[in-house]
Protein backbone atom coordinates (compact mmCIF):
# COMPACT_ATOMS: atom_id res chain seq x y z
CA UNK A 1 0.00 0.00 0.00
CA UNK A 2 1.31 3.42 -0.89
CA UNK A 3 1.90 5.85 2.23
CA UNK A 4 2.93 9.04 1.11
CA UNK A 5 1.65 10.46 3.90
CA UNK A 6 4.98 8.80 5.72
CA UNK A 7 7.43 11.00 4.14
CA UNK A 8 5.87 14.34 3.53
CA UNK A 9 7.34 17.10 5.40
CA UNK A 10 6.21 17.76 8.94
CA UNK A 11 8.61 19.81 10.62
CA UNK A 12 6.82 23.23 9.92
CA UNK A 13 4.20 22.30 12.12
CA UNK A 14 6.94 22.54 15.10
CA UNK A 15 6.85 26.28 16.74
CA UNK A 16 5.17 27.53 13.96
CA UNK A 17 2.83 30.56 15.74
CA UNK A 18 1.71 31.09 12.91
CA UNK A 19 -0.51 27.87 12.81
CA UNK A 20 -1.62 28.17 16.00
CA UNK A 21 -3.23 31.67 16.38
CA UNK A 22 -6.12 33.02 17.05
CA UNK A 23 -7.49 33.01 13.62
CA UNK A 24 -7.36 29.06 13.89
CA UNK A 25 -9.85 28.91 16.82
CA UNK A 26 -8.18 26.03 17.96
CA UNK A 27 -8.02 25.20 21.62
CA UNK A 28 -5.29 26.33 23.93
CA UNK A 29 -4.32 23.18 24.99
CA UNK A 30 -4.02 21.85 21.40
CA UNK A 31 -1.03 25.81 20.92
CA UNK A 32 1.33 23.71 23.03
CA UNK A 33 1.88 20.86 21.04
CA UNK A 34 4.70 20.40 18.85
CA UNK A 35 2.36 18.28 16.15
CA UNK A 36 -0.57 18.95 16.78
CA UNK A 37 -3.08 16.21 14.95
CA UNK A 38 -5.85 19.26 14.85
CA UNK A 39 -3.71 20.61 11.92
CA UNK A 40 -3.46 17.11 9.98
CA UNK A 41 -6.61 18.00 7.87
CA UNK A 42 -4.85 21.23 6.53
CA UNK A 43 -1.11 19.37 6.43
CA UNK A 44 -3.00 17.20 3.68
CA UNK A 45 -4.93 19.60 1.70
CA UNK A 46 -1.38 21.03 1.72
CA UNK A 47 0.75 18.13 0.50
CA UNK A 48 -2.20 17.15 -2.06
CA UNK A 49 -1.65 20.96 -3.52
CA UNK A 50 2.26 21.01 -3.28
CA UNK A 51 2.55 17.62 -4.98
CA UNK A 52 0.07 18.61 -7.75
CA UNK A 53 1.63 21.76 -8.53
CA UNK A 54 4.55 19.98 -8.78
CA UNK A 55 3.53 18.57 -11.87
CA UNK A 56 0.96 21.45 -13.50
CA UNK A 57 2.41 24.46 -12.47
CA UNK A 58 0.41 27.49 -10.85
CA UNK A 59 -2.97 26.00 -9.62
CA UNK A 60 -6.23 27.30 -10.27
CA UNK A 61 -8.20 26.53 -6.85
CA UNK A 62 -11.91 26.92 -5.36
CA UNK A 63 -12.12 25.92 -1.51
CA UNK A 64 -16.04 25.51 -0.93
CA UNK A 65 -16.57 26.06 3.18
CA UNK A 66 -14.06 28.45 3.78
CA UNK A 67 -14.98 29.38 7.02
CA UNK A 68 -12.57 32.09 8.08
CA UNK A 69 -9.76 31.25 5.26
CA UNK A 70 -8.05 28.93 7.68
CA UNK A 71 -6.86 26.62 4.82
CA UNK A 72 -5.28 29.47 2.74
CA UNK A 73 -3.42 31.10 6.19
CA UNK A 74 -1.80 27.43 6.91
CA UNK A 75 -0.35 27.36 3.06
CA UNK A 76 1.00 30.84 3.65
CA UNK A 77 2.44 29.67 7.28
CA UNK A 78 4.04 26.35 5.65
CA UNK A 79 5.89 28.41 3.22
CA UNK A 80 6.99 30.95 6.01
CA UNK A 81 8.81 28.46 8.47
CA UNK A 82 10.01 25.72 6.31
CA UNK A 83 7.72 24.52 3.96
CA UNK A 84 7.41 24.56 0.35
CA UNK A 85 5.96 27.02 -1.39
CA UNK A 86 2.69 26.18 -3.51
CA UNK A 87 2.46 28.28 -6.51
CA UNK A 88 -1.05 29.14 -6.93
CA UNK A 89 -2.55 31.45 -9.85
CA UNK A 90 -5.99 31.76 -7.94
CA UNK A 91 -8.03 30.64 -4.98
CA UNK A 92 -12.04 31.22 -4.97
CA UNK A 93 -13.65 31.22 -1.78
CA UNK A 94 -17.69 29.74 -1.66
CA UNK A 95 -19.23 30.09 1.81
CA UNK A 96 -23.16 30.21 3.23
CA UNK A 97 -21.08 33.37 5.13
CA UNK A 98 -18.27 35.16 3.78
CA UNK A 99 -16.01 36.73 6.49
CA UNK A 100 -14.49 39.37 3.91
CA UNK A 101 -12.08 41.08 6.08
CA UNK A 102 -10.66 38.10 7.31
CA UNK A 103 -10.65 36.32 3.55
CA UNK A 104 -8.95 38.73 1.81
CA UNK A 105 -6.47 39.26 4.18
CA UNK A 106 -5.49 35.32 3.86
CA UNK A 107 -4.91 35.87 0.24
CA UNK A 108 -8.83 35.07 -1.39
CA UNK A 109 -9.03 36.46 -5.13
CA UNK A 110 -12.90 36.28 -5.26
CA UNK A 111 -16.09 35.19 -3.27
CA UNK A 112 -19.40 33.65 -3.81
CA UNK A 113 -21.56 34.10 -0.91
CA UNK A 114 -24.25 31.34 -0.95
CA UNK A 115 -26.47 28.80 0.88
CA UNK A 116 -24.70 24.78 -0.41
CA UNK A 117 -27.66 23.09 -0.02
CA UNK A 118 -30.07 26.15 -2.01
CA UNK A 119 -31.56 24.97 -5.13
CA UNK A 120 -30.19 28.20 -6.64
CA UNK A 121 -26.27 27.27 -6.13
CA UNK A 122 -24.30 27.42 -8.57
CA UNK A 123 -20.66 28.74 -9.60
CA UNK A 124 -19.97 30.90 -12.32
CA UNK A 125 -20.79 28.97 -15.73
CA UNK A 126 -18.17 27.51 -17.79
CA UNK A 127 -15.90 28.66 -14.63
CA UNK A 128 -13.34 25.25 -13.93
CA UNK A 129 -10.38 24.77 -11.59
CA UNK A 130 -7.66 22.40 -11.34
CA UNK A 131 -8.49 21.79 -7.78
CA UNK A 132 -11.63 22.20 -5.47
CA UNK A 133 -11.31 21.71 -1.95
CA UNK A 134 -14.10 20.68 0.57
CA UNK A 135 -12.36 20.71 3.86
CA UNK A 136 -14.59 19.43 7.09
CA UNK A 137 -17.96 20.97 4.78
CA UNK A 138 -19.54 17.60 3.30
CA UNK A 139 -20.35 16.47 7.29
CA UNK A 140 -22.80 19.48 7.83
CA UNK A 141 -25.12 18.67 4.34
CA UNK A 142 -28.31 17.02 5.07
CA UNK A 143 -27.53 16.24 0.85
CA UNK A 144 -23.70 16.46 0.39
CA UNK A 145 -23.93 13.89 -2.90
CA UNK A 146 -25.97 16.71 -4.57
CA UNK A 147 -23.22 19.13 -3.64
CA UNK A 148 -20.54 17.06 -5.22
CA UNK A 149 -22.85 16.37 -8.82
CA UNK A 150 -22.97 20.32 -8.81
CA UNK A 151 -19.30 21.25 -8.65
CA UNK A 152 -17.61 18.34 -10.40
CA UNK A 153 -18.50 19.85 -14.12
CA UNK A 154 -16.37 22.95 -12.44
CA UNK A 155 -13.34 20.47 -12.55
CA UNK A 156 -10.68 21.26 -15.63
CA UNK A 157 -10.38 17.65 -17.22
CA UNK A 158 -7.41 16.34 -15.04
CA UNK A 159 -8.20 18.59 -11.80
CA UNK A 160 -8.78 17.03 -8.77
CA UNK A 161 -11.71 17.28 -6.00
CA UNK A 162 -9.95 16.78 -2.39
CA UNK A 163 -11.20 16.63 1.20
CA UNK A 164 -11.68 15.23 4.38
CA UNK A 165 -14.38 14.77 7.24
CA UNK A 166 -15.19 12.60 10.30
CA UNK A 167 -14.54 8.37 9.11
CA UNK A 168 -17.28 5.65 10.25
CA UNK A 169 -16.75 2.18 10.03
CA UNK A 170 -19.29 1.52 7.09
CA UNK A 171 -21.26 -0.79 9.24
CA UNK A 172 -21.98 1.97 11.15
CA UNK A 173 -22.87 4.56 9.49
CA UNK A 174 -26.06 4.91 8.44
CA UNK A 175 -27.12 4.11 11.94
CA UNK A 176 -24.84 6.74 13.16
CA UNK A 177 -26.51 9.41 11.24
CA UNK A 178 -30.03 8.05 12.07
CA UNK A 179 -29.02 9.01 15.61
CA UNK A 180 -27.25 12.54 15.44
CA UNK A 181 -29.83 13.87 12.64
CA UNK A 182 -32.56 14.13 15.34
CA UNK A 183 -30.05 15.73 17.68
CA UNK A 184 -28.41 18.66 15.34
CA UNK A 185 -27.80 21.67 16.18
CA UNK A 186 -27.87 24.35 13.11
CA UNK A 187 -24.09 23.87 11.10
CA UNK A 188 -23.88 20.91 13.37
CA UNK A 189 -22.70 17.42 11.76
CA UNK A 190 -26.05 15.73 10.25
CA UNK A 191 -24.52 13.35 7.56
CA UNK A 192 -22.02 10.24 8.30
CA UNK A 193 -18.83 8.92 6.24
CA UNK A 194 -16.97 6.11 5.42
CA UNK A 195 -14.40 5.32 3.20
CA UNK A 196 -17.08 2.95 0.88
CA UNK A 197 -18.92 6.28 0.80
CA UNK A 198 -15.97 8.18 -0.76
CA UNK A 199 -15.66 5.85 -3.58
CA UNK A 200 -19.20 5.48 -3.99
CA UNK A 201 -19.43 9.79 -4.57
CA UNK A 202 -16.75 9.10 -7.05
CA UNK A 203 -17.85 6.51 -8.98
CA UNK A 204 -21.41 8.11 -9.18
CA UNK A 205 -19.67 11.28 -11.01
CA UNK A 206 -16.97 9.82 -12.54
CA UNK A 207 -13.89 10.07 -10.64
CA UNK A 208 -11.55 8.26 -9.81
CA UNK A 209 -10.05 7.37 -6.07
CA UNK A 210 -6.59 8.60 -6.68
CA UNK A 211 -6.15 8.64 -3.13
CA UNK A 212 -7.78 7.82 0.34
CA UNK A 213 -6.69 7.54 4.04
CA UNK A 214 -7.18 7.96 7.63
CA UNK A 215 -5.43 10.23 9.74
CA UNK A 216 -4.68 9.09 13.11
CA UNK A 217 -5.95 6.52 15.79
CA UNK A 218 -6.50 8.78 18.75
CA UNK A 219 -7.10 12.68 18.93
CA UNK A 220 -6.94 14.60 22.42
CA UNK A 221 -6.38 18.04 23.24
CA UNK A 222 -3.24 18.54 24.45
CA UNK A 223 -2.49 14.96 24.44
CA UNK A 224 1.44 15.15 25.74
CA UNK A 225 2.49 12.74 22.95
CA UNK A 226 1.73 15.42 20.37
CA UNK A 227 4.95 16.71 20.91
CA UNK A 228 6.74 13.80 19.67
CA UNK A 229 7.37 13.48 16.05
CA UNK A 230 7.13 9.32 15.92
CA UNK A 231 3.32 9.77 17.78
CA UNK A 232 2.45 11.99 14.46
CA UNK A 233 4.05 9.22 11.89
CA UNK A 234 2.42 6.55 13.85
CA UNK A 235 -1.20 8.19 13.64
CA UNK A 236 -0.54 8.97 10.09
CA UNK A 237 0.55 4.37 9.59
CA UNK A 238 -2.42 3.51 11.62
CA UNK A 239 -4.74 5.74 9.36
CA UNK A 240 -3.63 4.82 6.23
CA UNK A 241 -4.07 0.96 7.37
CA UNK A 242 -7.47 1.65 8.42
CA UNK A 243 -9.25 4.53 6.57
CA UNK A 244 -12.72 3.28 8.21
CA UNK A 245 -11.59 4.06 11.67
CA UNK A 246 -13.51 5.95 13.89
CA UNK A 247 -11.13 9.65 13.49
CA UNK A 248 -10.90 11.27 9.73
CA UNK A 249 -10.38 10.22 6.09
CA UNK A 250 -8.88 12.30 3.89
CA UNK A 251 -9.27 11.93 0.13
CA UNK A 252 -8.08 12.89 -3.45
CA UNK A 253 -10.99 12.08 -6.35
CA UNK A 254 -9.74 12.83 -10.01
CA UNK A 255 -11.32 13.52 -12.62
CA UNK A 256 -9.76 11.66 -16.06
CA UNK A 257 -7.94 13.78 -18.27
CA UNK A 258 -9.19 13.69 -21.79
Amino acid sequence: MAMPQLCWDIEFLKNNPTLKDENYGIPAEVKHTDYPLRLVRYWFMYHFLREDAAKKGALDVCEIGVDSGQMLSFMHAAAQHGGEKVPLANWDAVDALIQRDKLERAGYNHFHEVDLESPEFRLEEGRQYDAMILLHVLEHLFKPEELIAKIVPHLKPGGMLIGGFPSTPDPMMQSREDKIRPKAMKYGHVSVFSPQRVRDMAAANGLEVEFLSGAFFMRKKGFFLENCKWWLRFNLWFGALFPGWPGETYWILRKPAK
